[in-house]
């Protein structure tokens, strides 16, 4: 968390962000008094704290060296460095450790034993491991004391023991892991100087873009040429950047001059352009440590990147396209140029491109969806509610935005006026706004709009409005009839091209051409005629009666504007048809108060949630303090900038940007438990663990208003979760330190999602030095987005617009949380005496108790099949020095590693003519070998388990819920029959919900656990044929089971008259 006065918040409590004398803070005030919070989300510009910690990564090699190749590795080992050793009595001792000059030992010195005793061959080493990743480091007495990063461990002899160590930075380990797995994958054979000999891919590529440019063929070419066509090959860079590096290179080599020599610029290029955590992990693939072949590429892609599905092909696809020597697309070799050039690309996103396009089942109805709405989209900010143009109208729909708000007033000559505020210059022609609706309604989605009136005109001019939609927008206008038969709106799919009309209508008594009617304040700009002075408040406390023509209310058809009187008058009395509107106030204080009424409410209905009149700034309401209660329509003020509008736009880009995102299930099904202010896991639904691990930055610019301070920045990264109370969480990294700016962070953050449908990720930079304003840049994504593996994040300016070149490179992991519950340390284990049991609630009905009572038994049974194999899991792929987050692909990969090292090793195979393939092995079998084989084992033996008694658990939790829900209809007579009333009543329809949702999540749960099961299974079979330790060919388990995506349980149809159910 960040520290002081500058750390601290919930992002998603309250609707503001904090205090500060800057256009972002002020833009994002709540109305109304907040309860003190525990932090403060980052958010825009901000004042210098009066009192602040900083945190600071020295994450640069001693002397400022930059390590870009392997060979610099090696020199460095061999000129040695200090670091601290770990003892198995969780005890450190610093020590000096070095690369003997032959290459074939690491010693170190001072050390009680025999010098020859003090050093590990090279060639007995088995593994080299980054992180704590074994026992000795895991210890509670040392997990606090030092970063993740900065340990390494050395797996080596034929008892496969472990050399544990701590580096004084990130980058120290790094160069020791790369040189020792270069040195490593020599096996016996003392390896020529890296890079000596004849040139390597890279190498030969500049040589040939340096003849190309040197046009006079001299073999020279001009200082300023070279710039140019080095920041033509990395277009992020300052030229001023690659000018001070030639001038370094020649003086060093006492070759001043105004012209460049291949051999300088080739050294240039690569100390400029050579990314070292690039290289770093391209090293970690690369079977001759320069450059990624076919098979290299394809493990990295399935392992690290989690693709599926991967061939060759795929792999010279991804070569011909971005590897750019002509010699390595022919060989099939990917180089470090073309391998930062891929992890830059679009290819390698951090966004799963499956959600570019609509993926979403989009028949549910209207109501089962949140939309993207707009509050006064045509606003600008250079007033007090801004002057009015139609390029804010445009912007809102090409955002994908499906509600827009259009304050309609009496214009001279009889033509009605959109209108943005007080002043005589905030108006535009309704038909001209209406013109424009038409052109770009659908420009970006096919999916239906929703136009709010808010009608302040004359019946005469509602007339002439009426007339202008009906001919401008045509067929577009729904203006058919509800169907009283039905219980919910249409699907958006159905209603795709459509324009709702959302207003207010006649009662079906007033025969007139015209009427009175209820009407609702929404704010100052339809509570005062543009240019009248200090109008009064109408009477009755925001409710007004208004003069309704029938031509206007006839267009008004499936969103009819009502006012809410109270949830239980909704309930018996509200059509689905009709939707009330809620000011940011009343709504939090329903999502405060009786958060579960308004989730059941929105099951059915549409609500529509708009700014409190306070908000004299246009600034915005946090839009998931409404989400989490279910509430559809947010509308926001597109026109202001900020973290909340950061939220808005994240959320909507999640289903092809199309302005339509489903809800999640537990707030759609018609019986279901779901608490919106849940500060823990929720029953039936996982949680889920994100690993984030922060590597670097690219090109980042200067904070905005910051030229006073120089072209130098101190950045850090502030990862923060916005979903329901129990996700909402900040994680920052350390400062990175005199960058420039490419800074190195090297952090791993680590999360706990328990609603991950409803989270998002919102990743921001920020300098620690500034001067005036802190803001750098803003990544906000769905945590439903987010793909796995090593990911670069395209960096968005305050205003949400893409910085070029501006970047975060960042590996993440999402593994499931086992059970779902509360954190339980990195492992996730739990024993059986820890574990939490999910368990029904005794509702005060007799029958319907003794129905959900029956099902404890097969509750206990699911939780402890899933929790039995996620145990032995987390224990294998620890024991194989691996997260929790690995797949079981890594971990046998991992195996096979160790086996091919060495030739004293035992033999293990795996016996894939079994469908639950045994890992055997012949002869002795060392300590660590033997824990690994017997975690296997119980892995083995506990997915089988699983995958056997899963459908009959998993009928039974079914039959229970089923039965449950037969009581459904009769609930209302149940309760009247045992007395129940007021809170009593209240809490039998709570547990009954919750018994519901349980006994559903919990054979959910299970489903998934099998199918998870049989993909590690597959993922055996596949790893055990392709790395060599497998036999007898593949008796495939049920591969079609484990690859096919799981049914969903059906959802009950019809209403729902149970309260909070």
């Amino acid at each position: 968390m960040a520290d002081g006065p500058r750390g601290g918040g919930s992002p998603g409590s309250g609707s503001g962000s904090g205090s500060g004398s800057s256009r972002e803070n002020s833009a994002e005030r709540s109305p109304v008094p907040a309860a003190p919070r525990a932090s403060i989300m980052k958010d825009g510009s901000r004042q210098r704290p009066v009192q602040k910690k900083k945190t600071v990564s020295f994450s640069t090699m001693p002397h400022d060296r930059k390590i870009n190749s392997t060979a610099a590795c090696i020199s460095f080992m061999l000129e040695g460095c200090e670091m601290k050793k770990v003892r198995s009595n969780s005890r450190m001792y610093s020590r000096f450790f070095l690369l003997a000059p032959d290459m074939r030992d690491l010693r170190w010195e001072p050390s009680k034993k025999d010098s020859e005793k003090a050093k590990i061959e090279i060639e007995s080493v088995k593994e080299v491991r980054v992180g704590k990743k074994t026992p000795v480091l895991r210890s509670n007495g040392l997990s606090d004391q030092f970063p993740d990063e900065c340990a390494f461990s050395i797996i080596h002899g034929d008892n496969y023991e472990s050399l544990d160590l701590v580096a004084s930075s990130p980058d120290v380990v790094n160069a020791w892991v790369m040189g020792l797995r270069y040195l490593v994958s020599y096996g016996k054979h003392t390896p020529e100087a890296p890079e000596a000999g004849h040139p390597s891919l890279r190498t030969s590529w500049i040589s040939s873009v340096f003849e190309v440019a040197d046009l006079e063929k001299v073999g020279q070419i001009p200082v300023a040429r070279a710039v140019q066509l080095i920041k033509a090959l990395n277009p992020g860079m300052k030229a001023s950047t690659i000018e001070l590096k030639f001038k370094e290179l020649q003086k060093a080599g006492e070759r001043p001059g105004s012209d460049v020599a291949c051999d300088l610029f080739v050294e240039a290029y690569c100390d400029l352009c050579t990314r070292p955590e690039i290289f770093f992990l391209l090293v970690q693939f690369s079977s001759d440590k320069e450059s990624l072949g076919l098979k290299d590429l394809l493990t990295f892609l399935e392992v690290e990147q989690g693709m599926e599905g991967v061939t060759e092909e795929t792999c010279l696809e991804i070569i011909g396209k971005y590897e750019p020597s002509s010699e390595g697309r022919e060989k099939g070799h990917l180089a470090i140029d073309g391998f930062t050039r891929y992890l830059l690309s679009p290819d390698c996103s951090i966004f799963d491109p499956q959600h570019l396009r609509v993926c979403q089942d989009m028949t549910q109805p209207l109501s089962h969806y949140y939309i993207s709405s707009a509050h006064g989209a045509c606003l600008r900010e250079d007033s007090s509610w801004g002057s009015t143009g139609l390029g804010g109208y445009v912007a809102a729909l090409r955002m994908g935005c499906r509600s827009l708000e259009l304050a309609v007033w009496d214009g001279p000559e009889g033509e009605p006026l959109v209108s943005g505020g007080r002043s005589a210059a905030s108006r535009v022609a309704c038909r001209s706004v209406v013109g424009v609706i038409d052109r770009y309604a659908f420009e970006a989605s096919e999916y239906p709009l929703v136009l709010c009136l808010a009608v302040r005109c004359s019946p005469a001019q509602q007339r002439l409005m009426a007339q202008c939609l009906r001919k401008t927008l045509g067929a577009k206008l729904y203006l058919d009839p509800p169907d009283p038969e039905e219980a919910y709106l249409p699907s958006p799919e159905t209603l795709k091209g459509r324009v709702l009309i959302k207003g207010r209508k006649l009662q079906p008594s007033c025969h007139e051409s015209e009427g009175e009617v209820t009407d609702e304040e929404e704010g100052p700009e339809t509570g005062q005629c543009p240019g009248e002075a200090d109008g009064q408040p109408p009477a009755g406390g925001g409710r007004r009666r208004l003069r309704l023509s029938r031509e206007l209310s006839e267009l008004v058809s499936l969103c009819q504007e009502v006012p809410f009187q109270d949830f239980e008058a909704s309930r018996r009395g509200q059509r689905y048809w009709e939707l009330c509107s809620f000011s940011e106030v009343e709504a939090g204080r329903f999502a405060s108060e009786c958060p579960a009424e308004l989730v059941s409410y929105n099951k059915r209905f549409l609500s529509r949630v708009y700014p409190s009149p306070l908000r004299i700034d246009a600034s915005n309401a946090n839009p998931q303090d409404f989400w989490k209660c279910g509430c559809q329509m947010v509308a926001m003020n597109f026109q202001t900038p900020g973290l909340m509008m950061d939220l808005n736009a994240g959320w909507f880009r999640q289903n092809g940007a199309c302005g339509y995102v489903l809800r999640p299930a537990v707030m759609r099904e018609e019986v279901s438990y779901f608490s919106a202010n849940a500060k823990d896991s929720l029953p039936g639904v996982p949680a889920q663990l994100l690993h984030l691990r922060v590597i670097s930055g690219q090109n980042l610019p200067k904070p905005r208003g910051s030229g006073a301070k120089g072209d130098v920045v101190e950045p850090y990264v502030c990862a923060e979760i916005h979903g329901i109370p129990a996700d909402c969480a900040e994680r920052r990294t350390k400062t990175a330190l005199q960058s420039g700016d490419n800074p190195v962070f090297e952090e791993s953050l680590e999360f706990q999602v328990n609603l991950p449908e409803l989270a998002l990720l919102r990743l921001v930079v920020l300098d620690d030095d500034y001067i005036g304003d802190e803001f750098i840049a803003q990544y906000t994504i769905p945590f439903e987005c987010l793909q796995s593996g090593y990911r670069h994040v395209p960096l968005r300016s305050l205003a949400g617009e893409l910085l070029p070149h501006a970047s975060l490179f960042l590996h993440v992991a999402i593994a499931d949380r086992p059970g779902g519950g509360k954190g339980r340390g990195r492992s996730g284990r739990r024993g059986r005496r820890l574990r939490e049991y999910a368990s029904a609630k005794a509702t005060g009905i007799k029958p319907i108790d003794e129905v959900f009572r029956a099902a404890g038994q097969p509750l206990r049974e699911a939780t402890d099949l899933r929790e039995n194999m996620q145990n032995a899991l987390v224990s294998f792929k620890e024991l194989c020095g691996l997260t929790p987050a690995a797949t079981m692909k890594q971990c046998i990969l991992t195996v096979a590693t160790w086996l091919l090292r060495s030739e004293s090793t035992p033999s293990v195979t795996l016996n894939l003519g079994e469908q639950y393939p045994p890992m055997e092995a012949q002869g002795p079998v060392p300590e660590l070998l033997r824990r690994v084989l017997t975690a296997y084992e119980t892995t083995i033996q506990t997915s089988r388990t699983l995958i056997e008694s899963a459908d009959a658990v998993h009928r039974k939790l079914m039959q229970a819920q089923q039965a449950g829900m037969g009581f459904h209809k009769e609930l209302h007579r149940l309760e009247a029959k045992e007395g129940l009333k007021g809170r009593k009543l209240q809490k039998a329809l709570e547990s009954f919900a919750w018994n519901v949702t349980v006994l559903k999540g919990q054979a959910d749960l299970l489903k998934q656990a099998k199918a998870e099961a049989l993909d590690n299974l597959w993922q055996i079979h596949n790893a055990g044929q392709s790395c060599g330790i497998g036999r007898n060919g593949s008796a495939s388990p049920d591969l079609a089971q484990a690859r096919t995506p799981l049914e969903p349980i059906s959802e009950t149809e019809g209403g729902s008259d149970t309260g909070s159910c």
